[in-house]
C-alpha cells in the first residue's frame, strides 16, 4: 500500500535534491561487505521516495505517464519468470502471446497478415524499419555492406522523431542524407514538398528509398496525411514508415481513428503500447506488412546452438533472428494481461478520455487572458514546480518558436480538477514573473 499512496494527488511529483545532496542521502557507494535487511529495506524507501513519481496523475512530462494494475502485474510477473523471447524451448507461452498481441495490432493497422517484433523502444522500432527497407532495396548490402550501394535517401518531417537521424547514422546512411520535408502550421507533412523534395535528392545523385511519415509528432502530436503520402510512395517505389509510437492507440478509438486514414498503405508501423495505453516501459512494437520474411532474412545470423533445425518441434516459433538482439526482454505479458482485463473497449475509452480531457485544457487557457508562456519564464517555472514537487511539466522551444510548455495528457486517474490544477499552478508559481 506505501507504493500505492503515490498515486493519490495530495502526495509529491518528486522530492526534489541536489545532485549531491542527493548522492550522499543515497549512499551509492558500493563495498566490500554486504548490508543488513533493516538497511536494505531503506534503501529501498530511499529509493522510492527520491525518485519522480512518474505515475503520479499530475506527472505531464513524459509521454510514458501514469499506470495501469492490470500491466503493472504483467510486468512483475515478467521479472520474476526472468526468460528470454527467442524461442520456444526457453518461452514457450510468450512466443505464442507475442505472436497473438501482434497480429491483434496489426489487425487493428488494417493487415489481415503480416510479420513484427516487440523492440526496446521506438527508436529501435524505427531503426528496424529503416534497415528491413534498406534491405528489401539492396539486399546485397548484408553480406557486402555499404561501399557496395550508392548514396542513399531518406525523407522525413522537419518535426519527425529524432531517432531517423540517429538511424541514419548508425546504419552509415548519414545525417547527411536525411532529407527534411516542410509541415503546416500544425506540424503536418507537406505531401507537395514531399514531392519536391525527393526530385531534389535525385538531382543531387542520392537514390530514395525511405519515407518516414509521423502520427502524432513529440512536440505537437501532429497526423501526418498519410494517404497522399502513400501516393507518392507507391508511385516512386519507396518504402512508406509510419512512426506511430506516440499516435498509434487512436486506431482503438471509432472517433479518433481518422488521425490515420491510410495507415494500412504503410510498409510499416512502429506502435509504443508505453505510451497512450500505459503498459509502462517499455512496450515497442515494428510492425510489418511483408510475409516474405524479410525481418528474419535481413537481421538472421543462424546461431547453431539456438535455432537448430533439427528440433523435435515447429521451428518457426524461434523468433530470436528476426531481432538484432540476442537476449530479448519478454515485453509482450504486461500488455496482453491489460487488453484481457480492460478488453479493446476499455483501451477505447481511454484514448478517448484522453482527448476529452485535452479539449477542456485547451477551452480552459482559452478562457484565461493572456495565458501565453514567453522567453524565460518557461523555465523558471519549471524549476519552481521541480522544487516544489507538486507536478512535473515539460517544455522547448521549436523553431520559430521560443520555449512554451508541452502538455501530455494520458494518465486514467486523470480528472478536469487535475486539468484545472495545472493552470492554476503555473499562474501561481509565475505570478511574479
Amino acid at each position: 500500500m506505501g507504493f500505492l499512496c503515490l498515486l493519490y494527488p495530495w502526495s509529491q511529483v518528486c522530492e526534489w535534491r541536489e545532485p549531491e545532496e542527493l548522492a550522499a542521502l543515497l549512499d551509492l557507494e558500493l563495498r566490500e561487505n554486504g548490508e543488513p535487511q533493516h538497511q536494505l529495506l531503506q534503501r529501498i524507501r530511499d529509493v522510492a521516495k527520491y525518485s519522480v513519481k512518474t505515475n503520479h496523475p499530475r506527472f505531464f512530462n513524459q509521454l510514458f505517464a501514469g499506470v495501469d494494475y492490470h500491466a503493472l502485474t504483467g510486468r512483475f510477473l515478467t521479472e520474476a519468470l526472468n526468460t528470454s523471447q527467442y524461442t520456444y524451448e526457453v518461452a514457450p507461452v510468450f512466443v505464442l502471446m507475442e505472436g497473438e498481441v501482434l497480429s491483434k495490432l496489426r489487425s487493428l493497422v488494417g493487415w489481415a497478415e503480416g510479420d513484427g517484433i516487440f523492440c526496446p523502444g521506438g527508436t529501435m522500432s524505427n531503426m528496424y524499419a529503416m534497415n528491413v527497407a534498406r534491405y528489401r532495396a539492396f539486399p546485397e548490402v548484408k553480406l557486402k555492406g555499404m561501399w557496395s550501394l550508392p548514396r542513399l535517401a531518406v525523407f522525413t518531417s522537419q518535426q519527425s522523431h529524432y531517432s531517423v537521424m540517429k538511424a541514419a547514422a548508425f546504419q552509415g546512411i548519414g545525417t547527411e542524407n536525411v532529407f527534411k520535408v516542410k509541415v503546416d502550421d500544425r506540424g503536418c507533412m507537406i505531401p507537395e514538398d514531399l514531392g519536391e523534395t525527393i526530385e531534389l535528392a535525385k538531382s543531387q545523385g542520392a537514390v530514395p528509398f525511405f519515407v518516414h511519415a509521423t502520427s502524432g509528432t513529440t512536440v505537437q502530436g501532429a497526423f501526418d496525411p498519410l494517404e497522399p503520402i502513400a501516393d507518392i510512395c507507391d508511385r516512386q517505389g519507396l518504402w512508406m514508415h509510419v512512426d506511430a509510437a506516440w499516435g498509434g492507440s487512436v486506431l482503438f478509438s471509432k472517433e479518433h481513428k481518422h488521425l490515420m486514414r491510410g495507415v494500412e498503405r504503410a510498409d510499416s508501423v512502429t506502435w509504443n503500447p508505453h505510451k497512450m495505453m500505459l503498459t509502462g516501459l517499455q512496450c515497442s512494437a515494428i510492425l510489418l506488412k511483408d510475409t516474405t520474411h524479410l525481418l528474419k532474412h535481413c537481421h538472421s545470423a543462424d546461431a547453431k546452438y539456438l535455432f537448430q533445425q533439427d528440433k523435435f518441434y515447429d521451428t518457426s516459433l524461434d523468433t530470436g533472428d528476426k531481432s538484432i538482439q540476442c537476449g530479448r526482454k519478454v515485453d509482450c505479458l504486461k500488455l496482453w494481461l491489460m487488453w484481457k482485463a480492460v478488453g479493446s473497449k476499455g483501451l477505447e475509452e481511454r484514448v478517448d478520455r484522453a482527448v476529452a480531457h485535452t479539449r477542456y485544457l485547451v477551452e480552459e487557457m482559452k478562457r484565461r487572458e493572456g495565458f501565453e508562456l514567453i522567453g524565460k519564464v518557461a523555465p523558471v517555472i519549471k524549476e519552481r514546480m521541480m522544487k516544489q514537487g507538486t507536478m512535473m511539466l515539460g517544455y522547448q522551444p521549436q523553431g520559430g518558436r521560443v520555449n512554451f510548455f508541452r502538455m501530455i495528457v494520458i494518465s486514467p486517474q486523470l480528472s478536469h480538477q487535475d486539468m484545472s490544477f495545472c493552470l492554476n499552478e503555473i499562474e501561481r508559481l509565475g505570478n511574479d514573473l
